[in-house]
């Protein structure tokens, strides 16, 4: 086959079936992109994302000022994931307001920031300093799992309040929430009930899952340092808590605000099953990070076929469609 034959195939598929969505009316040109943490921390990591098929940029969780993270090893590949407790290493939210100007102007695509100030007073300056440059989305992540001394705020419903009515006030672009894994359908119930309270676009759909411990049978020990070797669990071993965290919140919340789903997608067949669950959009943490930025048109492609087997045109033919057995 030539490369001009294989070209129109690749371009007859993109006609007969449509991958690509819309978030608080930014259109993706796909619902498969980065999600903010991995290899998104320097500008050179964002080229890299900008370069790839990743349908945006998503930069990394940024605080006010630079952060070190906490001391290393605080990463680990596993065999279905990873564990991690970097403690938000980043350059600084003024890093990332000049950068989203650099990769906007050169890449076509999306740019979102990602937003994680230790403190109220640190989320209303980043918040208004962004609300001067040219992304198009932010994702307030307000709880990380890795933080050392922090809690988990995702799980304090009154802080959550306190901080979605602040950022409600300042932020000036299309704003979401990243939130973390919930276990109990009362809590699903409560922090739906807050959301719900304020302009919130959409709901990035779940963080890795905090406060896991991995040991080293061989060597008796834990296999990342921080926290004593607890740290968050991403990959594999967190999609079906990631996909019951979607369909419950789509179920609550989506005929009023999206849903980005992320957590094990690996493939375009995880990827189909984020979107039939609820999402209008699907993020790739773990999976970009180990297997390099070819992830994103591999999923892309794996979905386009899926969906042309199975007859579907677009996203919108199969999101929240699960059924259920009677």
């Amino acid at each position: 086959m030539t490369q001009k034959t294989g070209q129109r195939k690749w371009d007859l598929r993109k006609k007969m079936a449509d991958i690509s969505t819309e978030i608080a009316g930014v259109k993706f040109e796909t619902c498969v992109f980065n999600a903010a943490g991995p290899a998104d921390v320097t500008l050179k990591e964002l080229e890299v994302i900008g370069k790839s098929k990743s349908s945006a940029i998503t930069m990394k969780s940024c605080t006010l000022e630079p952060r070190k993270g906490n001391p290393e090893p605080r990463y680990a590949d596993l065999e279905f994931g990873s564990i991690n407790s970097m403690g938000l290493p980043n350059l600084g939210y003024k890093a990332y307001v000049k950068f989203s100007k650099i990769v906007k102007e050169k890449y076509a695509k999306p740019v979102v920031a990602s937003i994680s100030g230790m403190t109220l007073e640190d989320n209303i300056v980043i918040f208004k300093a962004f609300n001067d440059s040219p992304v198009d989305l932010i994702e307030f992540n307000p709880g990380s799992p890795n933080t050392i001394g922090k809690p988990i705020v995702g799980y304090d419903f009154q802080e959550m309040d306190r901080l979605l009515e602040t950022v409600s006030k300042i932020c000036k672009k299309p704003w979401g929430v990243k939130l973390p894994a919930y276990f109990d359908f009362v809590h699903y119930d409560q922090i739906a009930k807050v959301i719900k309270k304020y302009p919130v676009k959409f709901l990035t759909s779940v963080n890795s899952v905090g406060n896991g411990l991995v040991i080293d049978p061989n060597k008796e020990k834990t296999v990342i340092k921080p926290k004593g070797g607890f740290g968050g669990i991403g990959g594999r071993y967190i999609k079906y808590t990631a996909l019951a965290n979607v369909r419950k919140f789509y179920e609550l919340l989506g005929r009023k605000i999206q849903i980005i789903g992320v957590g094990g997608v690996y493939t375009g067949v995880d990827a189909f099953e984020f979107i039939l669950a609820g999402a209008s959009a699907i993020q790739i943490g773990t999976a970009f990070l180990q297997k390099g930025p070819v992830i994103f048109a591999k999923a892309q492609k794996e979905l386009l076929d899926f969906m042309e087997k199975k007859g579907y045109k677009n996203i919108e033919d199969v999101r929240g469609k699960l059924k259920t057995i009677n």
